[in-house]
């Protein structure tokens, strides 16, 4: 499956600013970038640095006055479909190091918090067969509602309110996998599904030796999906994160199958 994407985004800058920007789709690991653009304008200053998972390379820039970003890309998805409920999870003192950190409390996701919960609701499971009983409870029990967190909702917050957007239920993913002891990361995306369409975010789950894509909104299949980045919670994966106050003016984006966009309907 090719996905053409693309994102804008538009802020004031009441002062020099510095910016890290993560709107790239990665290449690799199940995708590859065919083709893409990305107009800043022309900053100050600008570097890339690459992130230390190997997956993203986020854009440090200083700017003033206005900020616009114009990101198009064309990403092809040869992600198989898995079914992740049917893997093993890895015995802790196997796990690589990349893994390790992610078993974790973070700032977003205070996963000490929630053993209790996750051996009472979830204990007579084990592996992917327990990761899916706890999206699908989840998914069952929450209402998506925009707007109803803000940058300092945490998985406890949404898990008591039962409400939020693609952040929140990830948090609580993450959290509740972290709490039986199975590595979980969160993914920021661009994806087909997602309403309303926006930057998109999912946890990911270690089991049986790989990296697994798990939706707790329901909205979105790996297949479909496109990863940008991936880091410990909301903190780690932000689009953009400013060092200094900056005034929001707009912000799209557009996910589309290739061949819909073409007027050719994929083949069933």
């Amino acid at each position: 499956m090719k996905l053409k994407i693309s994102a804008s985004l538009n802020y004031r800058l009441p002062e020099p600013v510095d910016l890290m920007l993560q709107v790239e789709a990665a290449n690799g690991h199940g995708q590859h970038v065919i083709d893409s653009s990305l107009d800043m304008g022309d900053p100050e200053n600008l570097a890339r640095v690459p992130a230390s998972d190997g997956i993203c390379e986020p854009i440090w820039l200083r700017t003033s006055g206005e900020f616009r970003a114009e990101y198009r890309a064309l990403v092809e998805i040869d992600r198989p479909e898995e079914n992740f409920r049917a893997l093993s999870a890895v015995p802790l003192h196997r796990l690589p190091a990349e893994a390790v950190p992610y078993l974790n409390e973070s700032r977003y996701c205070p996963s000490n918090k929630f053993h209790a919960f996750v051996e009472r609701r979830f204990g007579d499971h084990e592996g992917g067969k327990k990761i899916g009983r706890m999206r699908d409870w989840i998914e069952s029990r929450f209402t998506y509602v925009s707007g109803s967190s803000n940058s300092e909702t945490g998985a406890l917050d949404s898990f008591v309110e039962r409400r939020g957007v693609c952040r929140d239920y990830a948090h609580v993913m993450i959290a509740l996998a972290r709490a039986a002891h199975i590595p979980a990361r969160m993914a920021s995306v661009y994806a087909l599904g997602v309403d309303p369409q926006d930057f998109h975010a999912v946890a990911e789950v270690y089991l049986d030796g790989d990296w697994h894509m798990v939706d707790a909104t329901g909205m979105t299949k790996p297949t479909e999906t496109a990863r940008i980045c991936v880091g410990r919670d909301a903190a780690d994966i932000a689009f953009l994160t400013a060092y200094s106050e900056i005034e929001f003016v707009s912000q799209k984006v557009k996910v589309k199958e290739v061949e819909r966009v073409k007027g050719i309907e994929p083949s069933s």
